[in-house]
């Protein structure tokens, strides 16, 4: 079932598609999408499936009998595999199993007696959204494609909602496009043969933490070497990230163990107190057959670097904006040594640790146990005893948690204990947020706080998800970024398989103040050199961030003197030119101005939105 196009396919790592159903009606809605540079895959009755663009290493299809299935992204599935599965489908709930034994990081659609199913990751790396063209429910996996086929415009409400920081689940990960429904992560979609009603349907669940450190070490480790040769095992030539931190030393000595070649990169940092090029040199000396880069420090773009000449498109505002000079600009170097694609250790962060929140609900379950623990984080943290008590014995549900929230959006940044032992960081508005921008953000959280649920019951395992998601939100867009400079890059910390098996061991085990990342640690132990798995501590290039604020100040005034958002009622510009001539002021070590500059350059690209094709 090969994919017709008119141009020959293009790079890997932008894969990008909308999926529309087997019915007459769908063929008007074909046409609300560009064709031209795109390619076309069929349904068997030769009306389009998904039209898009993706390269042919990004997909495998199978068709037997009613059923098709259409993998598309990063899977080593074999297309006899699928084939095979689709033989022996009698319900598309049967997906499920498929969807939660593949490995990789892919869209899953499949067709059943014309019934149509759509899902992304449960990471949310991979998303899909939903809209009604021509009167025909039709999926995407950019929201911004179905909002130029429907000519819907910017939600505004949901707009001034990302201006909070930080920008609290769900408003994180509503559409900003009006009548653009975003499909939760964990769902599918569902679509009727006819294409006049859609359903979703639950098919993730995080497992139970419940694994002991044992159990879950060595299940970590398979789970991330076949998400590292599922990239690396046809060989070639990848690049890697050689930070000298445990995760992407992880990943640097699974990829030099498989068949492809590999160059590590290292990024020192400016700071004379960051150890990263230490480590990665020591973990390089066991590295022989790997050629390893390391850049000079002083050519590292700094935080805020060329604000005023981003022009990708992209679907929602994202702080990735801030680092994508520093995230894209070794890959050219990267590509002249033949790298193909490019492994990153992110995402080890967020699933290798994870929330202190857990000790919310081990407290009650465990309390000598927790108390001790809860001693080292306030020490580690420089939580106050009263902090860390009140936000303990705080049992409010989610849906009070985000109202009470709402009530306090101008009120000074909450102690760190407030973010890290409860539902998250509560949001703030900031002074350049206008009034009546403040208040419709707090009419859009209450709204939001009355049909509100966490991810998890647990404090902690809702931490977990939103943590994840919130990055690969981020991380979604730097993969865009980087398929357009024409290295992809990949980072198999977030592949569904190797979150799931981080996520079910015990997080009395996962997170300590006593010990860093120990579950990762356990797990490469046989891997990584013992040496290797000694580090501590990770650098944090917070010297990176404050002297691009000084430096960018320029670039940072002219963002404001012609401000889209100040245009829009939604900021004082004046304030924020005031800010940006003082790039010392107290707070902006904070990451405070992210979200407002996220926006500011994301309107600027809108006239683009306007003509997006494919």
């Amino acid at each position: 079932m090969p994919p017709s196009s008119e141009t020959g396919g293009v790079g890997p790592g932008d894969a990008h598609f909308v999926v529309l159903p087997d019915c007459a009606d769908a063929l008007a809605a074909a046409r609300s999408f560009p064709r031209t540079d795109s390619r076309t895959l069929p349904h068997a009755s030769g009306r389009p499936w998904l039209i898009g663009r993706w390269s042919d290493q990004e997909i495998v299809t199978a068709r037997a009998g009613r059923a098709a299935i259409a993998v598309v992204g990063c899977c080593p599935v074999r297309p006899a595999e699928l084939e095979r599965h689709a033989a022996r489908m009698r319900d598309l709930t049967e997906l499920d199993t498929l969807a939660r034994r593949l490995t990789g990081s892919f869209h899953l659609v499949a067709t059943l007696d014309g019934r149509l199913r759509v899902q992304g990751t449960a990471s949310g790396l991979r998303l899909v959204f939903h809209a009604v063209v021509g009167g025909v429910h039709t999926a995407a996996t950019r929201a911004d494609v179905l909002a130029a086929a429907i000519g819907s415009g910017l939600d505004e409400e949901q707009l001034a909602a990302r201006l909070m920081w930080p920008v609290p689940y769900p408003l994180s990960e509503t559409s900003l496009w009006r009548d653009v429904t975003a499909v939760p992560p964990e769902e599918a979609l569902v679509i009727a043969p006819d294409g006049r009603t859609a359903r979703r349907s639950r098919w993730w669940t995080p497992p139970e933490p419940t694994r002991s450190l044992a159990e879950g070490a060595p299940r970590v480790r398979q789970a991330l070497s076949e998400a590292v040769r599922a990239r690396t095992g046809e060989g070639g030539v990848v690049s890697c990230d050689l930070s000298g931190g445990l995760d992407s030393t992880s990943v640097c000595f699974l990829a030099a163990a498989s068949p492809a070649r590999v160059v590590a990169s290292t990024w020192p940092g400016r700071d004379p107190a960051d150890t990263d090029l230490y480590w990665a040199r020591k973990a390089a000396g066991f590295l022989p057959d790997v050629d390893h880069v390391v850049w000079d420090p002083d050519e590292a773009p700094l935080v805020y670097t060329d604000l005023l000449g981003i022009d990708d498109l992209m679907d929602e505002p994202s702080i990735g904006v801030m680092d994508r000079a520093r995230a894209l600009h070794h890959l050219p170097g990267l590509a002249r040594r033949g790298s193909r694609l490019h492994l990153t250790g992110i995402g080890g962060d967020h699933v290798a640790w994870c929330s202190e929140a857990y000790y919310h609900r081990l407290i009650r379950t465990r309390p000598l146990f927790a108390l001790r623990q809860l001693r080292g984080f306030r020490t580690l943290f420089q939580w106050s005893l009263r902090d860390t008590a009140r936000v303990l014995t705080d049992s409010r549900p989610y849906g009070r948690w985000l109202a009470s929230a709402g009530k306090r959006l101008r009120d000074p940044l909450p102690p760190g204990a407030s973010g890290a032992l409860g539902w998250g960081t509560p949001p703030r508005l900031f002074d350049w947020v206008t009034p009546e921008a403040a208040h419709t953000v707090t009419r859009v959280l209450r709204a939001a706080a009355r049909e509100a649920g966490p991810l998890h019951p647990d404090r902690g395992m809702h931490g977990d998800l939103e943590q994840i998601r919130l990055c690969t939100r981020i991380v979604r867009q730097w993969d865009r970024m980087a398929a357009r400079a024409g290295v992809p890059m990949a980072s198999p910390f977030f592949d569904d398989r190797v979150i799931e098996e981080c996520l079910a061991v015990d997080p009395a085990e996962r997170v300590t103040p006593w010990t860093y990342k120990p579950l990762l640690a356990t797990a490469m132990r046989g891997v990584v050199p013992d040496v290797c798995l000694e580090r501590s501590n990770k650098a944090h290039a917070s010297m990176d961030a404050s002297n691009g604020l000084r430096e960018h100040r320029g670039d940072l005034m002219a963002l404001w003197e012609d401000s889209h958002l100040a245009r829009r009622g939604l900021v004082d510009a004046g304030t924020l030119r005031a800010l940006a001539q003082r790039p010392s002021t107290p707070g902006l070590q904070d990451a405070i101005l992210y979200s407002t500059i996220a926006c500011e350059v994301w309107l600027r690209n809108l006239p683009q939105q306007k003509a997006l094709g494919f």
